[in-house]
């Protein structure tokens, strides 16, 4: 009995250590330097993505040296993923943010050469909704006003976001308008390189309309300097965003998710990939990540490595069916 829990006994320590061996192996496939790259200018979406995988990573200490995040706008993801495939392919310390907006670009092959099979999709980390968004001093004090006055003058509303037509940003506006009966290829549209920046012709007045992200809208929410007429989420949100009706509660069928998250070169290493995939995981179940993630208006969605490569290849083929739909393609 002895020499058989003896052996019961080695043999679990054995296991033990691969797991532990397995565990380091995969630590070292990723360098301690690494870097986000963030798609566009500062202040946008895209930025508060590697914000969250570099501060959440850090506050955790999953990661021994900070994350550097840099910035590489252009064709609103464009130019970092032709970048990422053409010269950083197999850069382990990489990754890039990336969003359902992405998965937009690639399904009106936006991207050019590539398309969705070209890196290797990673995780998300949070979920985010789309908004209809107006300045404080609008005349909209709800969704069914600015609609009626779309309804009756469409050109004579600017609606701007981050993006160019056909971009998400253009798709939550088009969807809107549809939802209303008023044709997409009608509406005043004019984009921006990034949320930041059309955020910023909104309180401008550059703009009457903006169709961004509740996450952006966080801090603008508590200056007062906007209204937000709707959230194109499921059902209300909590916290900051409880009082904002969404649009299906005013009787517009329309909602918009968008993930927050990541993908690495076409050409890293299995070893380097699947070592992201469990830090990511690591950090999406660990309670200080969840407070941080809170803090940026972010609500939880974890879907990592297969599971979320799946996710992203089906999302495109959706908005093929989409853009075809609002005569994009």
């Amino acid at each position: 009995m002895k020499i058989n829990q003896a052996l019961r006994h080695a043999s679990g320590l054995a296991l033990l250590g691969g797991a532990l061996l397995a565990g380091q192996a995969h630590a070292q496939a990723i360098p301690e330097s690494t870097e986000c790259i963030a798609p566009a200018k500062p202040g946008g979406g895209y930025d508060l993505t590697c914000r969250l995988a570099a501060n959440g990573l850090q506050v955790t200490e999953r990661i021994t040296e900070p994350m550097m995040v840099s910035y590489m706008p252009g064709g609103i993801g464009a130019v970092a993923y032709n970048h990422v495939n053409g010269v950083r392919d197999d850069d382990p310390g990489l990754i890039v943010a990336a969003s359902t907006g992405a998965a937009v670009n690639l399904a009106l092959g936006k991207f050019g050469q590539y398309d969705a099979d070209e890196v290797r999709w990673l995780g998300a980390l949070g979920v985010d909704y789309g908004a209809i968004v107006v300045g404080a001093d609008a005349p909209w004090q709800n969704l069914d006003e600015l609609m009626a006055d779309l309804q009756e003058n469409p050109g004579a509303i600017a609606f701007g976001a981050g993006g160019t037509v056909g971009s998400q940003d253009w798709m939550k506006a088009a969807l809107t308008a549809k939802a209303a009966d008023v044709s997409p290829q009608k509406l005043r549209y004019v984009a921006f390189e990034g949320g930041g920046e059309a955020l910023a012709a909104l309180l401008g007045d550059h703009i009457q309309v903006f169709t961004g992200d509740l996450s952006e809208l966080k801090s603008q929410l508590e200056s007062g300097k906007i209204r937000v007429l709707a959230a194109l989420s499921e059902e209300r949100m909590g916290g900051p965003y409880a009082e904002i009706p969404t649009a299906a509660e005013q009787g517009y069928d329309v909602q918009w998710p968008i993930w927050r998250g990541y993908y690495m070169g076409p050409a890293v290493s299995d070893e380097a990939y699947q070592a992201w995939v469990e830090r990511m995981q690591a950090l999406a179940e660990d309670p200080q990540f969840a407070e941080l993630r809170e803090a940026r208006g972010l609500f939880p969605l974890s879907r990592f490595g297969d599971d979320f490569d799946g996710y992203v290849k089906e999302q495109v083929a959706q908005f093929q069916s989409l853009a075809a739909e609002v005569g994009l393609k």
